[in-house]
Formats: C-alpha cells, structure tokens, sequence
C-alpha cells in the first residue's frame, strides 16, 4: 500500500507518519528530505535542483518526480509521502509512476483542521537557536517567558513561526490543495481525519481509513 499525506503545516502529519510508518512498514519519504539530501551528496538531480533555488524559481515537477521515482523503485514496500504531491498536476503525475511500476493508485488521508486553531498551534513556538528545543506559550510553555529551561538562554521565535508568515502559509497551502483534494475524492481514493483529536485517536481513525472492515 502507498499513501499519501496531505494537511497544513501544524495538523499533526509528522507524529501520524512516524506511527504509520512502523505499524505498516513502510517507507516515509518527505519531498524537503529528499531535496536536501541530493544537494548535499552533489548529485546531479541536487545540483540541477540547486540551481532553480538559487534563481528563487520552484523546483519543477519533472525533476521531483525523477527524484520521487528513484526512491520509490528502491522500495520493496509501500511508500508513505509526506509533502508531495502539493498540486493536481503532482498527483497525476505520481499515479503514472506507479503505473508504470505495476503498483496500485495510492490512498490519500486528508488532515482536517479549523485554520483558526492552526495559527494558534503555529505562532505560538519559541525555539532555542542553541539547541533546537522548541516550546509553545499555550501548551509546552518554559517555566521563565522566553528564557530555556535547560541553559537559561534567550528563546527566539522563527521567522516560519512569525504571524504574517504563517498566515501567508496557510493561505498557499488552502489554495493549492483545493484542487488536490477534489482530485482523490473524484476517484474515490481520499480519507477523511478529524486532526483535532488526540494523537492516539488520529492514529487509530488512520488505521480504520486505510482497512476499512477490519476490526482492531
């Protein structure tokens, strides 16, 4: 089985792809993971990626789908994608890949959540540049306001996690999946999870979506 993740940054897709991941066996593959690591090895699809960050240009889809291609054909189980496919065009482009492979449509799940509680999630993070710890005002705050609990150095809150961006975000992301979302539903390949819900019970509306009729 391939599945697909699609949902907002914030929505919970990391925790759920970890569970997922070594409850099914498959193999997570994250569109940003990936980029990097071509880049850092010097191949010369990250080379050639490199060069469209650098104009400030979006990588295109045929160089991803190169990318996507070549860890996909070295799986010998099912792939679950985090973060591609982002467009209709990127979809249709996956479902000829793994036709061409003999392998079956993938199965997306659609990560639900009201936009208002997602900017709450999001701009309320503040991070130690030292270490990468990450705190929330709301519900992870530190025991001194913006001071880290460990070092007691001064807490920062990245750019990503400024309200302007995160808006900015969330908007691009309600405008590109649109289209996404009515490409699976139209074939009957979308699942619907209500991402409110605590992490356990996200994880076991997952394992229902994917094998509807069977009783856990």
């Amino acid at each position: 089985m391939d599945v697909v993740f699609i949902g907002p940054p914030g929505a919970g897709k990391g925790t759920q792809a970890k569970r997922l991941e070594h409850r099914e066996g498959l193999v997570q593959i994250s569109t940003g993971d990936l980029l990097r690591r071509h880049r850092q090895d010097g191949s010369p699809l990250g080379m050639t990626a490199q060069a469209y960050m650098d104009r400030g240009e979006l990588v295109p889809d045929a160089l991803i789908i190169q990318m996507m291609s070549g860890e996909i054909d070295k799986a010998t189980c099912g792939v679950l994608l985090d973060g591609f496919p982002r467009t209709e065009a990127q979809a249709h482009a996956l479902d000829l890949l793994l036709e061409a492979m003999r392998r079956q449509p993938a199965v997306a799940v659609l990560f639900e959540i009201p936009m208002k509680l997602l900017e709450e999630r999001l701009m309320g993070r503040w991070t130690n540049p030292r270490t990468g710890r990450v705190y929330h005002e709301k519900f992870a705050p530190p025991l001194v306001t913006r001071v880290d609990d460990d070092d007691g150095g001064e807490l920062v809150q990245r750019v990503d996690d400024r309200p302007d961006t995160i808006r900015k975000r969330l908007r691009i992301y309600k405008e590109q999946t649109k289209p996404l979302v009515a490409y699976y539903e139209a074939q009957a390949r979308l699942r619907r999870i209500d991402a409110t819900r605590p992490v356990d019970v996200v994880s076991d509306d997952i394992n229902r979506v994917l094998h509807p009729g069977v009783v856990a």
